[in-house]
């Protein structure tokens, strides 16, 4: 019985450490230059954002086209500018983090 117990908390310790680095890539991809979490800076909170494609099939790939290539229009007449220092991959995990921000 001991041994199931090890494979769940050694899960749960992997999914928090990722859970975690999602927590501090935006910080490092300089997505704080212009965003925050719950509230609106130059652009629109993350909360909102996730609020504003809640329940769109393929959002997340969306999000990730927007953050990679740029974005305008969408939240008024301040530009996002392309983030090319951002993989596909990182852009990816990016979105999937704020679209499940509550």
């Amino acid at each position: 019985m001991r041994h199931s117990v090890v494979p769940s908390i050694v899960g749960l310790l992997l999914a928090s450490g990722a859970a975690f680095a999602d927590d501090e890539m935006y910080k490092t991809k300089n997505c704080f230059a212009c965003h925050r979490i719950d509230k609106n800076y130059h652009g629109p909170s993350f909360q909102s954002v996730a609020a504003r494609y809640a329940g769109d099939k393929g959002s997340d790939l969306k999000l990730a086209q927007k953050i990679r290539e740029g974005s305008g229009g969408v939240w008024g007449q301040t530009p996002m500018p392309p983030q090319a220092q951002v993989t596909e991959a990182e852009a990816l995990t990016l979105a999937r983090w704020i679209l499940d921000l509550k």
